[in-house]
């Protein structure tokens, strides 16, 4: 970060977790956690930021509750293993009190504008899915500024989010950043994979259509079809200089990922969400990760906090190749 770093709304506090030793071959997330509180990234620093809020999901007419998903994911995450050497801290969390939204997003996207800025490797802990906004607009920022300007972003999720409305929301954010761009004189570089037909209009699919998003339907995205896929996430990254990973955890299917204001009735496998991860990981273009739409509220033992966790130690363990 810069001289100047922008408060965090809420500091991070300490993990707990299982204790099986203090020795560095004993170490679970929490304790490497712990012995970095209050350290400021350095680079290539794996940075936990969460982003506290229900507006986005309220203003959307959705379950409410999302503003407690990052502490579910860091207690999913802290009794994880995780080796001495990994590089990770927790920043804390952005608060979004009441219907305070858009000012909560511009305090995300200066805080990932700085990580960025710094080579660190922010990862956004949801809270709805009004955050992309935000981080993507810090995210934009910090790369302009660097003479990187071909940046997208690849949504794995249910829905398009390509709403318009008189206020933003979780069913907006895309249609945000596509006019926040447009006025940038850019166009939007999007793809989405896993949206579901019964839960987006004949509109969003248009809108989808006039902004040239490439999308592959949930049903496509199936385990004998993983080469497709792929070949998918292949094509998007190839022109893009840095990519913004986005995952909506209500793409998993509602048995895997109960815990979501939308729970899906069909979904994307798993495994098959574990092999895109992997791939945008492995390209040495990810610049962002953003796990969103936790509400643990409905989150029965812990399934969507802990699969969510899982995808994110796994990106941290063997993936995230670091090419800037």
């Amino acid at each position: 970060m810069d001289h100047h770093p922008v408060a965090i709304d809420r500091p991070a506090t300490p993990w707990r977790g299982r204790l099986d030793g203090t020795t560095p071959e004993h170490f679970r997330w929490h304790q490497l956690i712990n012995q970095r509180l209050g350290a400021q990234p350095k680079p290539a620093d794996f940075t936990l930021l969460g982003f506290s809020s229900d507006a986005g999901v309220h203003r959307n007419q959705g379950r409410v509750g999302a503003a407690a998903g990052p502490a579910a994911l860091r207690q999913a995450l802290a009794p994880m293993a995780i080796e001495a050497e990994q590089p990770v801290v927790d920043l804390g969390d952005v608060v979004v009190p009441g219907d305070e939204l858009e000012s909560g997003q511009e305090r995300l996207s200066v805080l990932i504008e700085r990580l960025i800025q710094a080579k660190a490797r922010p990862i956004v802990l949801g809270g709805g899915h009004e955050s992309v906004y935000g981080s993507f607009l810090g995210l934009h920022r910090a790369l302009r500024a660097s003479g990187k300007q071909r940046v997208g972003v690849l949504n794995l999720d249910a829905h398009f989010d390509l709403r318009t409305a008189p206020k933003r929301s979780s069913g907006t954010p895309f249609n945000d950043i596509a006019q926040y761009l447009r006025q940038q004189g850019e166009r939007i570089h999007y793809a989405a994979l896993g949206i579901s037909r019964p839960s987006n209009t004949t509109a969003l699919f248009d809108r989808a259509a006039e902004l040239s998003v490439d999308y592959l339907l949930d049903e496509q995205c199936v385990s004998w079809n993983i080469a497709a896929v792929r070949d998918f996430v292949q094509c998007f990254l190839e022109p893009l200089d840095r990519v913004q990973l986005s995952i909506d955890l209500d793409v998993l299917p509602a048995s895997v990922a109960p815990g979501v204001s939308a729970p899906a009735g069909f979904g994307v496998p798993y495994e098959v969400i574990r092999e895109v991860c992997d791939q945008v990981a492995a390209s040495g273009k990810l610049a962002l990760l953003e796990v969103v739409e936790l509400n643990p509220l409905f989150d029965i033992d812990q399934r969507t906090a802990r699969s969510a966790a899982r995808l994110i130690e796994t990106i941290v363990r063997t993936g995230w190749i670091n090419k800037q």
